[in-house]
């Protein structure tokens, strides 16, 4: 008996195509169809005619590709500030071709899309600006190595060290001197710029404020890279939360506390604040700056862990999980326990999607949306979601 002959894997790696540009997808990149095969675009935009050279093919249903020349240019194309902000160049930017209103509109675009796929919620969500502007706004960025010791920054989906002078969505002046020095080989180095614009360079604690109050963080403990952003998430917290005088409230994933101290002012002397945070340098940080407020207390843990050790019903629940979400099992777990309200913050919207059909699933509805632009030039941007029980 003869057996079939599989065919060989479709494979266009380098090929050039003539593409029309579609609608923006989550990830920093447009969708084009090209010989029945979806091409994600990079350094493109919706309407635009582009040629792309594919520069990663599974063989499956889709291919990636970077855009080399534009053809016909969507009206709000603008010139990259950064030269390495191009095909082959670094993973950081997808989007400083496009001015600054419409990377909002493009990013607005992609979490509707999201909530209506993933979680069948119809939403028209405004990506509202921070101040500051589109450059100069990350205070803190890990910088690779490469194997001569000279830091930098890393290749879209690579390992390869770009030889950076500077980055331009860092303050002004930060980077340089950083970038002259030799450091360990293969390893990572953090540059943070604190509240008082000093630089830190994998070495001494950074202070930061927010919310009327201040930390001394040490080394590699989290902090949003944007300035604006933790009293923009402590004010949306504050006003969303609702915690009763002398009621609880969770805090998980929680961090220094920047929450909990926002929390904590609302039950007052006789609530309850519990901060929940795997990360023993935070707390031990966390600890530090909220001292004067005897109403917190703090869990060293993974949430899935310490979560089912926790006492009582809370009033209100605060939740700043990472990239992938809280998922089915803490879902679950909270919607148990019945908090009045969630206020759920997410830097991933797809994450956030799919975690918020589990919470309507579960008898909650999405009272409140609102969204921030707080990574210009990137595809990223934050989210923030009240859920009422209903």
């Amino acid at each position: 008996m003869k057996q079939a002959v599989s065919e060989p894997a479709l494979d266009w790696t380098d090929r050039v195509l003539e593409l029309d540009v579609g609608p923006v997808a989550h990830g920093g990149h447009c969708v084009a169809r090209h010989e029945g095969r979806v091409v994600f675009v990079r350094h493109a935009l919706p309407g635009e005619r582009v040629l792309a050279v594919v520069v990663e093919d599974g063989g499956g249903a889709f291919c990636r590709a970077d855009a080399v020349e534009v053809r016909e240019a969507a009206p709000l194309r603008v010139p990259a500030p950064c030269v390495w902000a191009r095909a082959g160049g670094c993973g950081g930017c997808d989007f400083q071709h496009a001015d600054p209103a419409l990377q909002r509109e493009l990013k607005a675009a992609v979490l509707a899309e999201q909530l209506r796929r993933l979680a069948g919620i119809e939403r028209v969500v405004e990506v509202e600006e921070l101040p500051g502007g589109a450059l100069g706004w990350r205070h803190r960025v890990r910088l690779a190595v490469d194997e001569h010791g000279r830091p930098g920054l890393r290749a879209h989906r690579s390992h390869d060290v770009l030889p950076i002078a500077d980055c331009p969505i860092t303050p002004a002046g930060a980077l340089p001197p950083v970038l002259e020095h030799r450091f360990p080989p293969g390893g990572e180095v953090e540059v943070v710029v604190d509240a008082d614009g000093v630089v830190h360079a994998g070495g001494a604690p950074a202070v930061q404020r927010a919310a009327g109050r201040e930390w001394l963080l040490s080394p590699g403990v989290f902090w949003q890279v944007h300035p604006a952003l933790p009293d923009v998430l402590a004010s949306v917290v504050a006003d969303w939360a609702a915690a009763p005088s002398g009621g609880t409230a969770w805090d998980l994933y929680g961090g220094v506390g920047l929450f909990a101290a926002v929390l904590a002012g609302q039950v007052g002397p006789d609530g309850q604040v519990v901060v929940v945070e795997s990360s023993a340098r935070a707390v031990s940080d966390g600890r530090a700056a909220l001292a004067d407020l005897p109403q917190v207390g703090w869990r060293t843990g993974r949430v899935e862990r310490v979560l089912p050790d926790l006492d009582g019903r809370p009033d209100v629940v605060v939740a700043d999980p990472p990239r992938r979400g809280l998922g089915r099992e803490l879902v679950d777990a909270l919607c148990a326990r019945g908090p009045d309200r969630v206020v759920h913050v997410a830097c991933d919207p797809a994450a956030l999607a799919r975690d918020l059909a589990l919470f309507t699933a579960r008898g909650y509805r999405v009272a409140e949306l609102r969204a921030f632009d707080a990574f210009p030039m990137t595809h990223h941007f934050e989210s923030v979601a009240l859920l009422s029980r209903t």
